[in-house]
């Protein structure tokens, strides 16, 4: 009986064979079941209703003017009318060959690396700080956080008034009797720089410290509890614990860091001026930009110099994300999510 069955397995369908009584049935594994078209349809709809508005908002205000940007780029144009001077590359042969923009392109790189070194380890001490049980905490984080809340032309004119040469801190300095720290912070090119720096960290030190807070509160407790039964220091906890589970979050506070840095433009322009800015050695690529492009009255080597900040943006941003960023969103998907994403793409 048993060689009849194998012999006829291979001539009767496993379905067929899975209905007869008696014997070990054959079941034949459950074929797969397609997605009804409706359904499809209705989720595709469903996706264009939600991200339609979004997608158009964003190639009319964001791509748009990239490449709206780009073909004047490709022109001497005085900003009206239709641009008939074509000059092609020149414009961007310009400025990659310009000292001035090579200086304000080392300000920004100086700017980032600064930004980082800087800002980074007083928000992460101040979010150590805030984050212990203390009186007054609530109050601390709104005073620490509110320089960031502050517009930039409010700050841009507080500091030019206070470290202007007649203004209030060398004033101080003057009445404390230390007239040897008495500087011309603004327009001395070997401080304006490191002035420039201390006003950033101030302003936005406090985004940094509401970043690492909410961070440090999806740490679990039960870590540092572990941790100090089995005789870890405080340093030791913050170091072994508290700084690795906080990565994800120092990696997006740096990517925003660098990227706001490479787009500086309106405390500088707002502090030191079009010109002064580049006499101060405070100068950026977006304020060159400006200095040079409509100020000039050049509106197409403003609109190149626009391009070449976004590639630039653009690059920093895809390179970040591609060896920084990746291991983040690796990290979220576990290896059998991963699996069934691959399974779901090649079913696709």
């Amino acid at each position: 009986m048993t060689n009849i069955r194998e012999n006829t397995t291979g001539l009767v369908p496993a379905a067929g064979l899975a209905q007869h009584g008696g014997g070990d049935a054959i079941v034949s594994p459950p074929s797969r079941q397609r997605r009804p078209r409706k359904g499809r349809w209705s989720g595709r709809l469903e996706i264009l209703l939600l991200a339609g508005p979004a997608v158009v908002v964003f190639l009319g205000f964001v791509i748009a003017p990239v490449v709206m940007a780009a073909y004047y780029g490709f022109f001497r144009w005085a900003g009206y009318g239709t641009p008939t001077d074509f000059v092609g590359l020149q414009n961007y042969i310009t400025i990659l060959t310009d000292s001035a923009f090579q200086q304000a392109l080392a300000h920004n790189a100086f700017i980032v690396v600064m930004s980082l070194v800087l800002q980074g380890p007083v928000a992460i001490l101040l979010a150590l700080l805030l984050n212990r049980k203390m009186r007054g905490q609530s109050i601390i984080r709104v005073l620490i956080f509110v320089p960031y809340v502050i517009a930039e032309v409010v700050v841009g004119t507080g500091w030019s008034l206070m470290l202007a040469t007649n203004g209030a801190l060398n004033g101080m300095l003057k009445n404390l009797g230390l007239d040897w720290a008495v500087h011309d912070w603004l327009s001395d090119p070997s401080l304006a720089i490191w002035t420039l720096m201390g006003i950033l960290t101030w302003k936005y030190v406090g985004f940094a410290v509401i970043l690492f807070l909410a961070g440090l509160q999806g740490i679990p407790e039960e870590l540092y509890e572990a941790a100090a039964l089995d005789g870890a220091s405080y340093w030791q906890i913050q170091r072994r614990i508290t700084l690795p589970l906080l990565g994800p979050t120092l990696r997006i506070w740096a990517f925003l860091s660098i990227i706001g840095a490479l787009q500086l433009f309106d405390l500088v322009y707002i502090i030191w001026g079009q010109y002064v800015a580049s006499t101060a050695g405070t100068s950026t690529m977006a304020t060159y930009m400006v200095a040079n492009g409509r100020n000039a009255g050049n509106f197409g080597y403003g609109n190149a110099v626009a391009v070449v900040i976004f590639l630039i943006s653009l690059i920093v941003a895809l390179v970040y994300q591609r060896f920084v960023l990746r291991r983040d969103t690796a990290g979220a998907l576990t290896g059998d999510s991963r699996k069934a994403q691959r399974a779901e793409r090649k079913g696709r």
